[in-house]
């Protein structure tokens, strides 16, 4: 065992790279960068965009539109890995993406806009659970930091290019090209993602098991989410009876679609799984919404160009990059302490941010602002996604995974619309924007003091983990009956796979 200790970076890297899962590893990646390229550019060409089809208040829509279909992908691409596996779902998600993309592309006007942005979320958040069943399927636990740090490094490039391209392609050509110039990475990622999942066993399935009743009607819960989302993104920009109703309407269908999604516990923050699907949501709304944001702060209150307002999504990828590289390579760290100071650095960035947004602001704050919130994302996010397979049983990482997912979408989702809202009621983006950063702060606040009960409630659960971990290290990327088997009670080992 001592021997051992001394050369276990070896062994993490065959884990990645050796003959049996290098394949899969590299069509991660690409899976990864797919969803990078589109996440950089089209945030950086917002802007133009909406001046040319739309107005200021309108902004929020292309993303809402995205993250609420994110979540329907999500349940669906859940509930068909927990079925058949990841193969398929890992393929046919980049295909709905790319379609997006062409819809959206050619749009002349916001319906046909939305519409592709929708087929991108589907896509997007089916492939992302996927992608995440697929790691828990064919890497032992402690190389999972590792394969999560890899998987940041996919966003390395994208940040680099994605929004310094995209603002030149905008400014010189048209962001229609945004998202057409995106398809032939789809159509690499799919052609190296079909040999690498196609060395993976399609499950055999158990006759006579059906799924369990708390995972019934999923589909027709997060359809309802997606929709109620959406109900309360329109209702909160407009201030009549109608509009108050229609949001009423929302919530009702709101909130018994979230309990459905999500498991017991998450709303009380009930330690171990349920506050890690929290934090989830947590990390993600206030990153992804202050990121949405920032280019409208910059191009709007400060005059910058649209190539110059993505610098600092290129720092706070970087930054979320090298901090997961970093984590993956201290694997004994505690993940709870790690989702703490990962909390607290991005609600610095957030915090930083209302010394920008007003007019009297300083602009050039923002680079290492961003840099800091990205940081702290590279800490969090690595860490709740460990933290969600650590606790989850082989029969229901699906479900887990795309409840973290769903939480992050929702949250997202919630939390952008507010910003259109601030914008639609009070016009300028210098006086909008500052009410949605201390809202932000506030959230990534709560995040940090609820991070210390992420930890498994039961360690020796966690221990047991990793010696059945530990014993399956050697295995390569295949579904098999005898893989399925080490679940911990005849319950799990009842389900699809």
């Amino acid at each position: 065992m001592s021997a051992a200790a001394h050369v276990e970076p070896a062994p993490v890297r065959s884990d990645l790279f050796g003959p049996s899962r290098r394949a899969t590893t590299i069509g991660l990646l690409l899976l990864v960068s797919m969803v990078a390229f589109e996440a950089m550019g089209v945030g950086t060409a917002m802007p133009a965009l909406v001046a040319d089809i739309g107005a200021v208040s309108w902004y929020a829509w292309p993303f809402v539109a995205f993250m609420a279909a994110a979540v329907f992908g999500t349940v669906l691409g859940g509930q068909w890995c927990d079925v058949v596996g990841p193969r398929v779902p890992l393929v046919a998600s980049p295909v709905l993406f790319g379609a997006g993309l062409l819809v959206a592309g050619t749009s002349t006007g916001m319906a046909q806009l939305l519409v592709g942005r929708v087929l991108q979320g589907w896509g997007a958040g089916a492939v992302t659970v996927a992608a995440y069943v697929l790691i828990a399927a064919v890497y032992p636990e402690r190389s999972r930091p590792a394969v999560f740090g890899l998987m940041s490094s996919g966003w390395v490039l994208p940040s680099l290019i994605g929004p310094p391209v995209a603002g030149v392609v905008t400014e010189k050509l048209s962001w229609h090209w945004v998202f057409l110039g995106l398809i032939p990475v789809v159509v690499l990622a799919v052609g190296l993602v079909v040999p690498a999942v196609s060395r993976l066993d399609r499950p055999a399935a158990v006759a006579g098991v059906s799924a369990s009743p708390r995972r019934r009607g999923l589909v027709l819960a997060a359809l309802g989410a997606a929709v109620a989302v959406s109900a309360l993104s329109w209702a909160s920009q407009r201030w009549t009876v109608s509009a108050a109703a229609v949001a009423g309407a929302a919530v009702l269908l709101l909130v018994p679609s979230m309990r459905q999604l999500l498991p017991v516990g998450v709303f009380r923050s009930r330690r171990g799984l349920p506050t890690v699907v929290a934090a989830r949501g947590l990390l993600a709304g206030v990153f992804f919404s202050a990121n949405a944001y920032l280019p409208l702060m910059l191009t709007s209150t400060h005059h910058w160009t649209l190539t110059t307002a993505g610098l600092p999504l290129v720092i706070g990828s970087l930054g979320w990059s090298a901090a997961s590289a970093w984590q993956g390579r201290h694997p004994d760290l505690p993940r709870q302490q790690l989702l703490r100071l990962g909390f607290s650095l991005l609600t610095a960035g957030t915090a930083g941010l209302l010394l920008v947004a007003p007019t009297w602001g300083l602009s050039w704050l923002a680079l290492p602002l961003w840099g800091i919130a990205g940081i702290g994302m590279g800490l969090g996010f690595s860490s709740v996604a460990f933290l969600v397979l650590q606790q989850s049983s082989p029969s229901n990482v699906g479900f887990h995974s795309s409840a973290a997912q769903m939480s992050d979408q929702l949250a997202t989702s919630v939390l952008i619309g507010a910003g259109g809202a601030l914008l639609a009621l009070l016009g300028a983006p210098a006086v909008a924007l500052p009410g949605l950063l201390a809202l932000l702060a506030g959230l990534g606040l709560l995040g940090a003091a609820l991070a210390g009960r992420a930890a498994h409630p039961d360690p020796s659960m966690s221990t047991h983990r990793d010696r059945e971990s530990e014993d399956q290290d050697r295995r390569g990327p295949r579904w098999s009956k005898a893989r399925r088997s080490g679940a911990g009670s005849a319950r799990e080992n009842s389900q699809p796979w």
